[in-house]
């Protein structure tokens, strides 16, 4: 029998080395108001990199203009490119590793904010943008997967040890495979074979990508369990998506994630509902339509630790290939359990948020508890400067925030 991991050990992640299991999750920073790297950026993700992480993941990092989920967001291009260079330069020197989350936000993108059409299987409305996504066309569709390649190849040039593809959350990829989104009539609808096509697709041409680069870099993906909404993603239908990715070779691991963006987001956050925050951070008539409606949108589900291990587990049964635990990870006893159950890696987001130095308490004191108390108020300020209510961090440095 195999000896249980020590978190706090050495890992390879596909050809990188990283100094122990732990990985900040990719959580929008909001500090980008030019859509290029900033101080306060790179002050972000500097501090969980000095707090011990193995590795922190820059988000959103978008393929294409129109990709993002509002106009703010860094997206792959020439101009970005000394900024993020600086960025992964500033985590190298703390001692971890830097991934950059990838992907195309589909009928999520902001396209008001964008000033950039929004793609989708079918057309699709968005509330928050007022705006409507466009029927994706073969063309667009081998357009966007492209794009993900020229971002690998981007990531590489900028210092990137990683990418994460962005398979989640309702995303342009987790569109198609929802059934409920994806109301597709063509060669990318109907079947879970040909709504996953998008999905491997991508991934594969972002592995080609990267070995044609000869730099070698890890390629991960995050992969939605479950929509948490009816007639979306399945976790069966997802473990069928997950097994053709394993087996296409494409993957280093898998970070499992849950929840729709567009319907359900909280089925990820879970603990309180902070409506009224959340409402705020909006202008009128939205405000109001959040405050009359939001918890048919901001569903409530109360918080335990580990809480995605659950359908996790499922995935570790049938999969060989290294996967990342998400969600509700925030002290030893719970990191144990993980690599106990099979987990190669645990992604951390809210903990570090509130506490970026959280991993090296850890690692001097076992016992050692997060302050964070699942508010979950921090969600609202992904609007104007990410940062833990309870505790300020991080707080903004000089960039314009």
């Amino acid at each position: 029998m195999t000896a249980q991991p020590d978190v706090f050990t050495p890992a390879t992640l596909g050809p990188v080395t990283l100094r122990n299991r732990i990985i900040k999750a990719a959580t929008f920073e909001a500090s980008t108001p030019n859509a290029l790297v900033t101080d306060d950026l790179i002050t972000y993700h500097r501090l969980p990199a000095a707090g011990g992480v193995g590795m922190t993941t820059v988000a959103y990092l978008a393929v294409s203009p129109g990709g993002r989920t509002e106009g703010k967001q860094i997206y792959w291009r020439r101009e970005a490119m000394p900024g993020l260079r600086r960025l992964t330069d500033a985590i190298h020197a703390e001692g971890a590793a830097i991934s950059a989350q990838i992907g195309h936000a589909g009928p999520v993108a902001n396209a008001k904010s964008n000033r950039a059409k929004a793609h989708a299987p079918v057309r699709f409305f968005n509330p928050l943008s007022m705006r409507f996504a466009k029927h994706a066309t073969r063309d667009d569709i081998d357009d966007i997967v492209e794009a993900h390649a020229n971002a690998a190849r981007m990531a590489i040039d900028a210092g990137f040890d990683a990418v994460e593809i962005h398979l989640g959350h309702n995303y342009f990829a987790s569109s198609f495979l929802s059934p409920l989104i994806n109301r597709r009539t063509d060669e990318f609808g109907g079947s879970l074979e040909n709504r996953a096509k998008v999905a491997r697709g991508t991934v594969l041409a972002v592995r080609r990508a990267v070995e044609k680069a000869g730099t070698p870099i890890a390629v991960t993906a995050k992969l939605n369990m479950a929509d948490g909404v009816r007639g979306g993603i399945s976790t069966e239908e997802s473990l069928q998506t997950a097994k053709w990715l394993e087996e296409d070779g494409g993957l280093d691991a898998i970070e499992l994630t849950a929840g729709s963006s567009l319907v359900n987001p909280m089925y990820l956050f879970r603990g309180d509902v902070p409506i009224k925050q959340f409402a705020g951070a909006f202008k009128p008539p939205l405000r109001w339509g959040i405050r009359m409606t939001g918890t048919k949108f901001l569903r409530e589900y109360p918080y335990r630790e580990a809480y995605l291990l659950r359908d996790a587990k499922l995935f570790r049964a049938e999969l060989k290939m290294p996967l990342i635990l998400l969600g509700g990870i925030t002290n030893r006893d719970t990191m144990d359990l993980a690599m106990a159950e099979g987990f190669d890696f645990v992604a951390m987001g809210r903990a570090l948020l509130a506490e970026p130095d959280l991993i090296n308490r850890i690692r001097a004191d076992g016992a050692a508890r997060s302050v964070c108390n699942h508010c979950n108020q921090c969600m609202a300020t992904i609007y104007s400067h990410t940062h833990c209510v309870v505790t300020g961090s991080p707080s903004p440095v000089s960039s314009g925030i």
